[in-house]
C-alpha cells in the first residue's frame, strides 16, 4: 500500500510538471515546443531524483572506484565500434584507423575493455555519434526537443539515437533480457560519473531549463566542427567535460 501510495503522489507530481510546462508561451525560435520540453524536463527531473539519483550514490558507495573504472572503460570499449564506424562515414580515414586500432587493443590487451590500455599507448578517445555524422553531411539540427528519459535532443538528435542504438551490439544479444540490463547498468554507472558535474552545472545556472538548451546546441555545434567553431557563431566555451550525460542524467547510452 506504502509504495502504491508513493507512485501515486510521484504520477501527480509528474503530470503537474507537464501540464504546467504546457502552459508556457515559447519566445525563442529553436524551440517552438517550449511548454512540451519544459513539462518533460521536469518529469526527467523527478524521474531521477526519485529513482537515478538514489540509485547512482548507492551504486558508487557499494562499488569498489577500481571497479567502477572498468564497468566505465568496458562500455566505453563498445561505444568505440560505433565511433569507428561514424568516423567512416564522416571520411575521417586517419581518425577511422585510430578508433578501430584502439577497439582491438582494448578488447584483446585489455580484457574485453575493461582495461584501457589504449590510453597507456597514446591512442585517444574520440567522440563521434550517429548526430554528428548527420550533421556533416548537412542534415538540420532542428528545433530543441526534449525526450522522456534521454533528456536534451532535436529532430535529427532522434535519428541519431536510432542510428547509434543500430551500431551497439549490445542491442543485438538477446530477446531484450540481458541488453536491457546492460543498457540499465551503463545509464547507471554514467549517472554516477556525472553526479558532481551535473550538480555544479545545475547550481550555477539561474534558469536551469535555459542553461541545458544552450548546452546542448552549444556542445552539438563543437562537436560537428571538432571544436573549429565558425566565425560569428553564437558558440561559448563551456568545460569539456560537461555534454549530454550531464544534461540526460537517464540517458541509457
Amino acid at each position: 500500500m506504502q509504495q502504491k501510495k508513493l507512485m501515486t503522489q510521484f504520477g501527480c507530481l509528474v503530470l503537474s510538471g507537464v501540464l504546467a510546462g504546457c502552459a508556457t508561451t515559447a519566445k525563442d525560435p529553436q524551440d517552438p515546443l517550449e511548454g512540451w520540453n519544459r513539462g518533460v524536463q521536469t518529469f526527467n527531473d523527478k524521474l531521477d531524483d526519485y529513482a537515478m539519483k538514489p540509485v547512482a550514490k548507492g551504486y558508487q558507495w557499494v562499488t569498489p572506484s577500481f571497479v567502477d573504472q572498468g564497468v566505465t572503460n568496458f562500455f566505453s570499449n563498445i561505444n568505440d565500434i560505433g565511433v569507428t564506424l561514424n568516423d567512416l562515414m564522416q571520411f575521417k580515414i586517419s581518425q577511422t584507423g585510430l578508433d578501430g586500432s584502439r577497439f582491438i587493443v582494448n578488447t584483446i590487451a585489455g580484457v574485453a575493455g575493461f582495461v584501457d590500455v589504449a590510453a597507456m599507448i597514446d591512442l585517444p578517445k574520440h567522440n563521434e555519434d550517429f548526430d554528428q555524422t548527420m550533421g556533416v553531411w548537412g542534415v538540420p539540427t532542428g528545433p530543441y526537443l526534449v525526450l522522456p528519459f534521454f533528456g536534451p535532443s532535436s529532430p535529427r538528435g532522434v535519428g541519431g539515437l536510432i542510428g547509434d542504438a543500430a551500431m551497439n551490439p549490445i542491442s543485438y544479444l538477446d530477446s531484450g533480457v540481458i541488453s536491457s540490463g546492460l543498457f540499465g547498468v551503463n545509464a547507471i554507472d554514467l549517472r554516477a560519473d556525472n553526479l558532481t558535474t551535473e550538480k555544479i552545472a545545475t547550481e550555477a545556472a539561474v534558469d536551469r531549463y535555459a542553461f541545458f538548451k544552450s548546452a546542448y546546441f552549444q556542445h552539438r555545434e563543437y562537436l560537428i566542427h571538432d571544436g573549429n567553431v565558425p566565425e560569428g557563431s553564437d558558440y561559448l566555451e563551456i568545460d569539456d567535460d560537461f555534454n549530454e550525460d550531464n544534461l540526460a542524467p537517464v540517458k541509457p547510452y
